[in-house]
């Protein structure tokens, strides 16, 4: 491996929304620096996958349906 060219890592403190806390290896920082978490992946649907709805008034999926629409697998 070519020396000098990796991120140094050491341990920091995360605390996440609800207060809990944990201890890990990262790059931000200073050894021992505390990084605050203002969206919790707990609960974030980002994270969780959580309920997402498409909602198309007229816009982008049904133009691009239009156009299409016929392109590709057969529908049921």
């Amino acid at each position: 491996m070519k020396t000098d060219i990796h991120p140094e890592y050491h341990m920091i403190k995360v605390v996440m929304t609800d207060g809990t806390e944990f201890m890990t290896r990262s790059t931000y920082g200073k050894d021992g620096d505390t990084l605050n978490l203002d969206i919790d992946p707990k609960t974030h649907p980002a994270w969780t996958g959580g309920s997402q709805q498409l909602l198309d008034r007229g816009g982008r999926l049904s133009r691009f349906a239009s156009r299409y629409g016929n392109i590709g697998a057969a529908k049921k």
